[in-house]
């Protein structure tokens, strides 16, 4: 299915699609989970044609935050003033800003935007990845150098609201989860956070949604926020159910039964651009079961 947005007229729809789904089965044909290095390269105008059209791929990587604290201190939720928000452990920390210098160093084009859940494992995480992709990292030291990674909160990547998720009933009495977005930003690094984009959704989902209509959000925040910037490459940092989602949505023939801590999936979608309009074509899973701490099997035989 391809998707138009601003305005294209039918007669130059007509033209341009064709066009589209041949350039990007050429581009699929290049490899089943990579582009060439040229390729991936180049976020917009990688492919060009008479009519002055320019087609080129998104790139969005659905990354699980790392290690928190109350799967490894089971009695810390029993003292904790906020028991529903746990941080990271140190040896998360670690995990997230290895996991940045490998997504810097694997792959082949650069992040513009961060979207984050308001949960504060989620937020420590994307810190530590967006530090490893905006800095120069050596040894265990990051030097953080102005960056054009732009990071923003956002409601519709948080943990499925209900009791189920929130084990041991932590979930707050009275209803008031008490994220503080200019607090939460502010663990950002220096030079990511000055543009904090508008926020899709507004407030946090209603409390006790059920799993499908948590799957249902998770689907819509990663299609609407991919839409709103179809020219600029994006991370997600949210939950193991949103990388089940990022999966299981693309991919139809995928069942998820296994996410790690900063297990993470690229999605990579076509993108047409004329001057007056975007085209996008679906996104496709590029990452193998078990390559990056996601596991799934498949019913197609040949992807056993």
């Amino acid at each position: 299915m391809l998707r138009s947005f601003r305005f294209c007229s039918a007669h130059l729809r007509s033209k341009l699609l064709p066009f589209l789904q041949e350039s990007y089965q050429g581009h699929k044909m290049i490899g089943a989970s990579k582009l060439s290095t040229a390729a991936s390269t180049h976020t917009m105008e990688s492919t060009q044609n008479a009519n002055h059209t320019a087609v080129s791929y998104q790139n969005v990587v659905v990354m699980r935050h790392a290690d928190r604290l109350d799967n490894f201190d089971l009695l810390w939720a029993s003292t904790a003033e906020r028991p529903w928000d746990p941080p990271l452990v140190e040896a998360g920390r670690v995990r997230a800003l290895q996991t940045g210098r490998s997504l810097r160093q694997s792959l082949g084009y650069p992040i513009h935007r961060v979207f984050v859940s308001p949960f504060l494992r989620c937020i420590q995480t994307a810190s530590q990845v967006i530090a490893a992709l905006s800095g120069d990292v050596t040894g265990d030291s990051v030097l953080i150098f102005p960056s054009e990674v732009k990071v923003s909160v956002e409601y519709g990547l948080c943990e499925i609201m209900n009791k189920v998720a929130f084990r041991n009933n932590v979930a707050p009495k009275d209803g008031n989860w008490g994220f503080n977005i200019s607090e939460l930003v502010a663990m950002f690094p220096v030079g990511t956070s000055g543009s904090n984009a508008e926020r899709v959704d507004k407030e946090l989902p209603q409390w006790e949604e059920s799993f499908q209509q948590s799957r249902d959000r998770y689907q819509r925040i990663f299609k609407e926020l991919a839409d709103k910037y179809p020219a600029e490459n994006l991370l997600f940092v949210t939950h193991g159910e949103g990388i089940r989602v990022a999966v299981s949505s693309f991919r139809k023939d995928a069942k998820v039964y296994g996410v790690g801590y900063c297990g993470y999936v690229e999605l990579r979608r076509p993108i047409l651009k004329t001057d007056q309009s975007f085209i996008t074509g679906e996104f496709d899973v590029l990452t193998d079961s078990d390559q990056t701490g996601v596991s799934y099997k498949t019913t197609n035989p040949y992807d056993q």
